[in-house]
Order: structure tokens, then C-alpha cells, then sequence
């Protein structure tokens, strides 16, 4: 008997295969479908849509701008001498990818061997050699000084076979450019022994790296900025000390910007378009080339002069440097600011230094005019900034006129000295012990710069009528004279002085006695120049000014600096002409034949250097005395009197200014030039008649 399958159970796993082939069909069905979709639409946004994502959002994610740092602007002095100035130069580049780093540094290497072999063959004679390490390190394989897209300079300054074989033979080298930068110049002439011109007033750069580590302005504009023009690479030379600092933004101008392609793991995969830089604004200083060269140069010798002649019987060897600032006293425009020994300001040039380099000017590299910084001798010395000495004396005696301790008729009798404290156990000398006797006047009292008077008739009549405040309202009158607080000079880090009055170990008795004759204030020249053209002005600080206006590459004024008054102070006229009288001292050693009624003061500032008294010259004068044009600080550290150290090199800077502007308001080199003229003809005339009468005969 045949057994049959239940045929209901057949027809079922029939029906089960059959579903399951339907099933699978359309699952495959819906994933065509849908990948199609997915391709579609990716094809839809890549090439419909992309562009105007792209357009909207500002950029594409797989774009990488790369700034091309600008070329600085120019500085250059009231004659238009540029003082710093970039030049253009050729540099190697190489954009840094994949093939290069990680396993295949061996290609790095290779690379490095083949463009050291190159440049030894094509560059210039003389030109510095570079080693393989020194192009591996350049190339930065790990990335640590700027990121995997930032193109790396392999070398700076390319011969022109050097240019001409990279550009030839570029299919041989794709990652590597040519490209047009700048390297800062500053201003020297070797012939006549000149190192620059206001180097430490003008400044010096540095590479944004090392800047933005310790200076809080970089630090601030560390990372992306919004505007990719104002973006800064880490190898871009900023100005790190003076105008190149103060003055940063308007030199530095704005970026142009290589647009890089780049690969998930942020290497360059491609070049595209470059927009190029654009120029920095340029500087034009109220400096004057030729009075500046005139004070450096008076300081120089000045200094010799001191270590081979005697001044009150010694030789001053130990007087190593010498500060001196001019300003003009209606503008507080700066002609000059010397701050000697200077030094050759291209050592920056690159944007860092050598050791070796640094070890040679880091006692006369800063701006001594402004800071407080030491000799570089051996052993103990002054610093940069001393006391006032005897040059506070005109102003001592305003605050005593003003304060009606005395009248500009009160005489006085000195006795050569003046004592005071308990018991007037302490006891103050005039210099060398001069007894002046019967002074008639306050104006005396400053002519021959009596000690005396000013402790007796100042300091001691201060404290009897203000007693503890007399110091609150000493300093007051400091500051308003620019003594102990900002002349806002438009130059960094500008010290304020050392107010030693203000020491409460001492009494306040004491602070004023020594203060009113110089004895308690230590103040920058620039601080002492401002001070002078004040009393010059009669009232008027005047802000001064490096800074005479700014222009952009196409010379267009950006800004033009005018003259600014800080404040004023009224007093009685009779108080300015009785000080400005007595601003007389004797300094006919040094202004022997000076054609103008000028005033002045010399200073000895004393001060106890390593236990030992230590004499620094300082001088201030202003001229012409009546219609005032130009005021004059000079300080001369360990330099003695100051009428035989300091008075010397303020007789060339007059000079030097009368020259060129007139302190009269006529150029005296306009004369000069119209006497010369004249002389000319009169020779050519007679030249003329000779002839005509050998004609004759």
C-alpha cells in the first residue's frame, strides 16, 4: 500500500519558500532604492547645493586659510630718513604633508641633503652655510612651532640661481615655493662710526612665537582671529620694544592668505589661490637725523673727554653712559632721545638674536632716557635714572613762593650751610662749602645754587606750616611738574621714577629738607625734559610726542599727532620771572660765544653707591629764556658737576637745532647756505674781472 504526503504540508513550505523570495527581493529593492536615494542626494548637495552651503557659511571645512604676513611699515625721521624699513627678499618655503612625516621622516632628510647640496652649489659667496639638521629642524616634522599646513622657511634670502633653478625645476620639488617676504632693516652708517639713529627709542622684533609667551599684548591675539587678515603666525616678526612695539598695529598692516587643502588629518593635499598682503602704515617721527646725531655723538665724546681730564680735581673713568632728550617746548614734539652707548639694532633683524649677540648689548640695548637700568660695570654704579640734584631747585622755590613762605623780595644769609632735627643735630652743606653770604633774592638762591636756602626757607618752613601733610603736598606738586608719574611719551614701559621722599623710616622733617635740594627724587631724563619745557612754558606739560603722523603705502595722512597739553598750572608771573631769572648758572665753560639769552641749571646729584658718595652730573636748560623754543635734559651717571659733564652735550644740541630750525626761527644752515652763495659769486666776480683785466693787458 503507497503512503502520500499530506499535500496541505507541501503546498504550505511551498508557500513559505515563495514568501521568502518575495521578502528578500524587496528588502534588496528597498536598499537599491533607498542607496539611490542616498547617492542622489549626496550627488545633489555635492554639486547643486554644496556651493551655496559653501557660499553662505564663508568657506570650505576642508579649506584652510594660511596667512601670508604683511610687510611692515616704514620709520622714518623728520627728514624722511628711514630709520626701519623692510626689504624684500626671497625665501624657500615647503608646504609639509604626509609623505614627509611619521614613518617617512627618512624622505624629510633626503630632501634636506638634496637643497643643502643645492644651495652650497647656486648660493651667493659668503652667504651663510646651512647644515642638514639645520633644514630638518626648519621643516619642523613634529609640528611643534605652527601646524601641519603652515608652510615651513627652509632658507631666507635666495641667490638668483638659486630662484631661478627652484622655479625650473618645480615638478622636481611639488611641495616646495618660492616666496617674496621682508626682512627688517635699521638704519646704520659704519663710515662715520654711526650705529643707528635713536635705535632704543625706535625698538626691535621679534617672532610672534616667543613674543606671545611673555608679552600680554600677543597673548591676547594668540589663536584664530575673526578677521583672517589680522591672523598672526608664529613665525611673523612684531615689534617687541619702542615705536616697534608701541606702534604695532599700524606697522604691521594686514595679511594676504594662501587657501590650502587639507586631509582629515589636517596635512595640505593641494595649493589654491593666493591673495597677496597688504603694506603696514608707515611712521614719521618728530626725530631730527641731525640733532639726534649731534647729541649721540656729544655724548660719546663727552664721555671720553671725562676719563682723560680732570673735573674738581679727578678723573671720572667710572662715567660709562650718557642720556640726553630735546624737546621742542610749544609742540612736545622729541628731536632727540640718545641713550648712549647704543648699538647696531640689525642684530634683530630676523626676529631673534644669538647669545653671543645678546651678551654684547644687554647693558645698552633698553632706552635709559625712560628706564632705570645699570652700566654693565663691574661693582656697584648708578643707574640710568638719578637724583635731580640742584636742577629742582627753580621749582622748590615756586612751591615756596606759591605756598607764602617767602616773597620774591625776601633776602636771606648764607652761612655756607643749614641745620635741622632735634637739637639741629642734622646739618646740610652747600656744594664744596661755598658761603654766599647776603643772597638779595629767591632768583639768587638758584643762581648760586645755595643748599641752604632751600632747606631753611623750603623744607624747614613746609613742615612748621603743614607739618605731616608737607610731604602729601610736596608730592603733589611733583606730579603736576611730571616728576613721579607718566610723561605719556608714546613709548612702552616707561618708568615713573622713584619718589624717595616718600620712605617713612625717615622723618618727614627730614624728607623735606633733603628733598628741597634734589636729594629725594629720582627721575628719568625724559621725565627731567618735560619738567624743563613746563617751566619753559610757564604752566604748560605738554604731552610729548615721538610721533608726528602717520601715513598709509599710498602716503595718505592716517593720522596726524598735534600738540597736547596735559594740564597747567597758574601761578603769578612775578613766581615764573623770579625763577626764570635765577636759572642763570654759571656754565660759560661750555656756552663760551652761545649767541642767546638762555636759561638754566646744573646739577650734582650726590648719591651713596656701595656705601661711597657718588657724584652724576645733570643739566637742564631751555633757550632762548624770553620766546622759549626748545628745553634740554642731559644726565651724565658718575659724570661729576654737572656744568663740566652735562652742560657740554646740551651746548651741541642747541647748536645742533639752531642749525636746523633756528632758535630764533631762522635755519642757521640757510644762512650758512646764502653767506656761502654770496661768498661764491664774489669769488666768480672777481675771477670775471681778472680775466677781463688779462684781456686787457
Amino acid at each position: 500500500m503507497r503512503v502520500h504526503a499530506n499535500p496541505s504540508e507541501q503546498e504550505q513550505e511551498a508557500f513559505k519558500k515563495r514568501d521568502l523570495i518575495k521578502r528578500l527581493n524587496l528588502f534588496f529593492f528597498g536598499s537599491f532604492v533607498i542607496f539611490t536615494i542616498i547617492i542622489i542626494r549626496l550627488a545633489v548637495l555635492e554639486f547643486v547645493e554644496g556651493p551655496e552651503i559653501v557660499k553662505q557659511q564663508g568657506g570650505d571645512p576642508n579649506i584652510i586659510d594660511v596667512p601670508l604676513p604683511p610687510i611692515r611699515g616704514t620709520i622714518y625721521d623728520r627728514k624722511s630718513i628711514k630709520l626701519a624699513y623692510s626689504t624684500p627678499v626671497q625665501s624657500l618655503y615647503m608646504t609639509l604633508t604626509n609623505e614627509y612625516t611619521g614613518r617617512n621622516e627618512a624622505n624629510a632628510k633626503e630632501l634636506a641633503r638634496k637643497l643643502v647640496a643645492k644651495f652650497n652649489e647656486l648660493g651667493d659667496q659668503g652667504s651663510e652655510k646651512l647644515t642638514v639638521d639645520q633644514i630638518v629642524e626648519a621643516m619642523d616634522l613634529k609640528s611643534r612651532l605652527s601646524g601641519g599646513f603652515t608652510p615651513r622657511r627652509l632658507k631666507v634670502g635666495l641667490s638668483n640661481k638659486e630662484i631661478a633653478y627652484f622655479v625650473e625645476h618645480k615638478s622636481e620639488y611639488p611641495r616646495i615655493d618660492v616666496v617674496e617676504e621682508s626682512i627688517r632693516n635699521y638704519y646704520t652708517n659704519p663710515k662715520e662710526g654711526v650705529n643707528g639713529l635713536a635705535v632704543q627709542a625706535v625698538g626691535y622684533i621679534k617672532k610672534f612665537k616667543g613674543a606671545s609667551t611673555s608679552l600680554d599684548f600677543y597673548k591676547q591675539k594668540t589663536g584664530k582671529a575673526d578677521d583672517p587678515a589680522l591672523q598672526y603666525t608664529d613665525t611673523e616678526d612684531v615689534g617687541f620694544d619702542g615705536l616697534e612695539f608701541r606702534y604695532q598695529d599700524e606697522l604691521r598692516g594686514r595679511n594676504g592668505f594662501k587657501s590650502v587643502s587639507v586631509d582629515p588629518r589636517n596635512m595640505a593635499s593641494g595649493v589654491a589661490d593666493v591673495t597677496p598682503p597688504e603694506k603696514g602704515h608707515d611712521l614719521y617721527l618728530n626725530i631730527d637725523s641731525d640733532v639726534q646725531l649731534a647729541a649721540q655723538k656729544a655724548i660719546m665724546d663727552q664721555l671720553s673727554w671725562l676719563h682723560t681730564h680732570q673735573v674738581s680735581g679727578d678723573y671720572h673713568m667710572k662715567a660709562r653712559t650718557g642720556f640726553a632728550v630735546a624737546m621742542e617746548v610749544n609742540t612736545g614734539n622729541v628731536v632727540a632721545m640718545a641713550s648712549m652707548p647704543d648699538y647696531d639694532p640689525n642684530v634683530w633683524r630676523t626676529g631673534g638674536i644669538s647669545s653671543d649677540d645678546y651678551d654684547k648689548i644687554k647693558n645698552v640695548y633698553q632706552n635709559g632716557t625712560i628706564r632705570s637700568f645699570g652700566s654693565g660695570q663691574k661693582g656697584q654704579h648708578p643707574e640710568s635714572v638719578v637724583l635731580l640734584g640742584s636742577t629742582v631747585k627753580p621749582l622748590s622755590v615756586l612751591i615756596g613762593l606759591n605756598e607764602g613762605l617767602f616773597t620774591t623780595s625776601t633776602s636771606y644769609y648764607d652761612k655756607g650751610y643749614a641745620t635741622f632735627g632735634k637739637n639741629d643735630s642734622s646739618r646740610v652743606q652747600n656744594s664744596q662749602g661755598h658761603v654766599y653770604e647776603n643772597l638779595r633774592s629767591p632768583a639768587d638762591a638758584i643762581r648760586h645754587s645755595s643748599n641752604a636756602f632751600m632747606v631753611d626757607m623750603v623744607g624747614k618752613r613746609l613742615y612748621r606750616k603743614f607739618g605731616e601733610e608737607g610731604i602729601n603736598l610736596w608730592d603733589k606738586y611733583m606730579k603736576k611738574f611730571g616728576l613721579g608719574v607718566s610723561t605719556g611719551i608714546d613709548l612702552p614701559n616707561e618708568y615713573l621714577g622713584f619718589r624717595e621722599y616718600t620712605n617713612e623710616k625717615e622723618t618727614v622733617l627730614s624728607r623735606l629738607a633733603f628733598a628741597s635740594f634734589g636729594q629725594q627724587g629720582k627721575y628719568t631724563t625724559m621725565q627731567l625734559a618735560q619738567y624743563t619745557a613746563m617751566l619753559a612754558s610757564r604752566g604748560k606739560r605738554m604731552e610729548p610726542h615721538l610721533v608726528n603722523m602717520i601715513k598709509d603705502a599710498k602716503g595718505n595722512i592716517v593720522k596726524k599727532f598735534e600738540p597736547k597739553v596735559l594740564g597747567e598750572e597758574k601761578f603769578k608771573n612775578s613766581y615764573w620771572d623770579e625763577i626764570i631769572k635765577g636759572m642763570a648758572t654759571d656754565v660759560r665753560a661750555a656756552f663760551g660765544n652761545f649767541p642767546y639769552d638762555f636759561a638754566r641749571k646744573t646739577g650734582t646729584s650726590t648719591q651713596s653707591v656701595g656705601g661711597k658718595p657718588v657724584d652724576n652730573g645733570v643739566f637742564i636748560a631751555f633757550a632762548p629764556r624770553n620766546n622759549p623754543k626748545l628745553a634740554v635734559a642731559v644726565v651724565i651717571p658718575e659724570g661729576g658737576f654737572g656744568a663740566q659733564s652735562a652742560a657740554p652735550v646740551a651746548r651741541k644740541i642747541f647748536d645742533a637745532y639752531d642749525m636746523e630750525y633756528g632758535l630764533d626761527g631762522t635755519p642757521k644752515k640757510t644762512l650758512k647756505k646764502a653767506e656761502d652763495g654770496a661768498a661764491g659769486k664774489a669769488a666768480e666776480t672777481k675771477g670775471q674781472t681778472g680775466q677781463d683785466a688779462g684781456t686787457t693787458r
